[in-house]
């Protein structure tokens, strides 16, 4: 991958409500190229409006693709991929770090009713995860706009070293840091 190639990559941190989700452009070689903050609702359904609202704030027609830090930030606060890949044009991916049996029963335990069936319908949607092997970690994927084997390139391509690609781990940083401000 060429190393002006950039990624936004989005993560959340939440000490109380809302919770902070910070964007960073992070190109290929390392280098950051931008920021933008906004909040979703701890325990809503917002968190996929939110991404998009930093996707335009950052105006960015130079952004390749665009990750985020799991699937349900925020207590459960739902993922679309489809539709962050469907309103920005640029293939969407989810990381997450840890192996998982998946959310179905956790969100039947935390919610009720409509409040559940939504999550559960857009939670549903989403593709499957698979695991991508690194050197030192494995990571598990989703990703929309793009096939398997490209996605677990661009992933690869954006992690130096450790576990984390660069883009989500500057954000997770900022997030953090801006969560401690407000």
């Amino acid at each position: 991958m060429k190393s002006g190639v950039r990624a936004l990559g989005v993560a959340e941190s939440y000490q109380g409500t809302p919770s902070t989700l910070a964007g960073t452009v992070v190109r290929a070689d390392r280098v950051v190229d931008g920021f933008a903050f906004t909040t979703c609702t701890v325990g809503g359904t917002d968190a996929t409006t939110a991404i998009l609202s930093l996707f335009d704030e950052l105006d960015r027609a130079d952004i390749r693709y665009l990750l985020v830090a799991g699937i349900a930030p925020a207590w459960y606060n739902i993922i679309d991929l489809q539709r962050l890949f469907e309103q920005t044009s640029v293939p969407a991916l989810s990381v997450s770090f840890e192996a998982s049996d998946g959310l179905v029963s956790a969100i039947r335990e935390a919610f009720d009713g409509e409040a559940a069936t939504r999550r559960l319908k857009t939670y549903r949607a989403q593709p499957d995860r698979r695991s991508i092997s690194l050197d030192d970690a494995t990571v598990y994927l989703r990703s929309v706009g793009i096939d398997d084997a490209k996605a677990a390139d661009v992933v690869r391509a954006f992690m130096p070293e450790g576990s984390r690609p660069e883009p989500l781990r500057v954000a997770r940083l900022a997030a953090r840091g801006a969560d401690g401000f407000r």
